[in-house]
């Protein structure tokens, strides 16, 4: 039987706390998406909430490329609840929370997704990517976060409200190039009051 994704994690995953933050920062800004910037489904946001969860297991085989690891973890072991063409899904998102940009002619197994599904991953691993640079030094550093979404200029505004000083967001700043990507705007981080 498949494992669930709280499963894998419990058995693979090296910092459930990250694993976690990176899913509740994740699921703030698919919700902030969906009501500012564009529809995205229910069962998209299911797949995020996996892949924020599996996003790191690759460190049980290597910290080097571990990215690389977690996709094919989550592609071999399948999810329960999700289907193989999902499971490579998730696996995708997860592969592209960092290092290079998706590549359909470099990338074999992201090659081999329809084109809806290769959006679907840019999109949530935008998400992901983001979530995961906002997470630095695998730290609860914020409240909530909001997007002012400016339709005229296409430019996403995230608002963070951080929990304490103002945290240090230079690795955010260069892992939104993929949520840039998949929703074809620019993005400004800013911090709330």
């Amino acid at each position: 039987m498949k494992p669930s994704a709280d499963e894998m994690l419990d058995k693979y995953g090296k910092d459930k706390a990250h694993a976690n933050e990176v899913k509740r920062l994740s699921l703030i800004i698919f919700d902030e998406v969906y009501k500012k910037i564009t529809e995205i489904s229910q069962i998209e946001r299911e797949y995020l909430e996996a892949a924020s969860l599996l996003h790191d297991i690759g460190y049980f085989i290597e910290p080097q490329s571990h990215n690389k690891h977690s996709m094919e973890m989550i592609i071999k072991e399948g999810l329960y609840g999700f289907d193989d063409r999902e499971a490579k899904i998730i696996g995708c998102i997860a592969r592209y929370h960092r290092g290079g940009l998706p590549d359909k002619h470099e990338h074999e197994i992201y090659g081999s997704l329809e084109k809806k599904d290769r959006k679907i991953v840019k999109r949530l691993g935008g998400i992901l990517k983001l979530a995961d640079g906002l997470c630095k030094d695998h730290l609860n550093l914020f409240k909530n976060i909001e997007i002012n979404y400016d339709n005229k200029n296409n430019v996403a505004k995230f608002i963070l409200y951080p929990l304490n000083l103002k945290p240090d967001i230079k690795t955010a700043i260069r892992k939104r190039d993929l949520f840039e990507i998949g929703f074809k705007c620019q993005s400004v981080l800013l911090f709330g009051e």
